[in-house]
């Protein structure tokens, strides 16, 4: 059995594993499967991989993308630059367990979409996908900005900050943070949401609910609006890529 799995904590709203296991039935991929791995400290993958000696590979989500790290023997390229994973290839070689380290969440961001037109765009959050989305955006030509509560520094705005010619000015906005999901689906990112107007791209990476109070707050305002479900479906499917060898780079 090859077995491929989510780590996160919690994971009490995960689509991957669902996800995986209809695409393995689907394509009668037998003796393969996708597990959710709740780990209450990203410490906690040398126990998981050296207890389940089946795993081949594995996510990683909220709140480990960045945290994880320290505990792989490398990352490619890519992941190095971003300084966040969410996608882990496990090598088993005489006795030893070797990790390497991806991003694929850059490229599902940047393959999810139609970004153009939009030169200017506002991440809401500084977190793991945060930066990945921030990769994506660079390679795009679009000039961006984090937007935090609390950290000030290079490319980062604080939340009072965001006036509506802020607003006005930037055309494509990014919620990369989990204000909105489940189970706090009432509450959206603190933004001057009347600024919003037809020109606007407002993208919430968030995929359950399917409408969030950030994107309801764009629809009002006929703004273009998606949530995160495609982005999920493409890095999902560039992880699979990796774990079956078509990136294999060790």
């Amino acid at each position: 059995m090859v077995t491929y799995g989510l780590i996160g904590y919690p994971l009490t709203n995960s689509w991957s594993e669902l996800y995986f296991a209809e695409k393995f039935r689907k394509s009668q991929r037998t003796g393969t499967r996708y597990i959710n791995f709740p780990l209450t400290s990203p410490g906690q993958l040398s126990e998981l991989l050296s207890f389940h000696k089946d795993i081949m590979g594995l996510n990683v989500t909220i709140p480990y993308k960045v945290k994880i790290i320290p505990f792989l023997n490398s990352l490619d390229e890519t992941a190095a630059r971003i300084g966040a994973v969410n996608t882990i290839l496990i090598s088993r070689r005489e006795g030893q367990i070797i990790t390497r380290g991806y991003n694929t969440d850059a490229y599902g961001f940047q393959n999810s979409a139609d970004f153009s037109g939009h030169r200017n765009a506002l991440l809401l959050g500084t977190g793991g996908a945060a930066k990945a989305v921030s990769h994506a955006l660079s390679a795009m030509g679009i000039s961006w900005q984090f937007v935090s509560r609390s950290r000030q520094g290079d490319h980062t705005l604080n939340y009072k900050d965001l006036t509506p010619s802020v607003i006005s000015d930037h055309t494509l906005i990014i919620n990369a943070t989990p204000v909105g999901s489940y189970p706090g689906i009432g509450a959206s990112p603190g933004i001057p949401y009347s600024a919003v107007s037809n020109r606007h791209f407002l993208y919430d990476l968030i995929y359950y609910p399917e409408i969030t109070v950030f994107l309801s707050e764009g629809i009002c305002r006929d703004a273009h609006v998606q949530n995160g479900l495609k982005m999920l479906q493409v890095q999902a499917e560039e992880s699979l890529r990796i774990w079956d060898g078509q990136k294999n780079d060790f």
